[in-house]
């Protein structure tokens, strides 16, 4: 177990929908890191992840609802994808408005795959460069952010990645960014 992630509070933001892989694989990096993860969602009972988006796998209970959640409670955010998952928050005044102030606040905030897309809602991609699933790329650039098609990109406090496949780059570099 590292120690970088001491004494870190890091909340994960998810919902029905959530792709599985992209919340165990990062939440048990930061963890094995030293830090404490909560997991927020819209509602508090369990949330149904998915395995490639259409097959149903794990249920996850969060920790507590995002409307009921404070920023200065935590030190990053890990918004993982999955297609449903972030169209879900992305519909959500608290869940945006949550990370909006992450953004605001100057905290790092991880998403990958389809997470960017809370992040365009959110009006965080302005003059930033991303990476994300190939699908959402558009929308980043409608909402003023650059994308490259790189396995996992930081631009300030924002580290974004594009797919399961990049998860070992994306662990990696958010615990460096995290510890900062």
């Amino acid at each position: 177990m590292g120690t970088a992630l001491n004494g870190k509070n890091i909340a994960i933001l998810a919902t029905d929908g959530v792709e599985r892989v992209e919340l165990q694989q990062p939440r048990k990096a930061v963890e094995d890191a030293g830090a404490r993860t909560e997991l927020l969602s819209l509602r508090t009972g369990p949330i149904q992840a998915m395995d490639a988006d259409i097959h149903p796998s794990a249920t996850f209970h969060p920790d507590r609802e995002v409307a009921r959640a404070h920023v200065d409670d935590y030190d990053a955010l890990i918004v993982p994808g999955g297609t449903a998952n972030p169209d879900r928050l992305r519909a959500s005044p608290a869940a945006v408005e949550f990370v909006r102030a992450f953004v605001d606040a100057g905290k790092p905030v991880a998403a990958i795959c389809h997470g960017p897309w809370i992040l365009v809602e959110a009006d965080a991609v302005r003059d930033r460069t991303l990476t994300s699933y190939p699908s959402i790329r558009t929308d980043i650039r409608n909402a003023g952010g650059t994308v490259v098609d790189e396995p996992v990109v930081t631009d300030r406090t924002i580290t974004t990645s594009r797919r399961p496949d990049d998860l070992p780059a994306f662990c990696a570099r958010i615990i460096t960014e995290f510890a900062r």
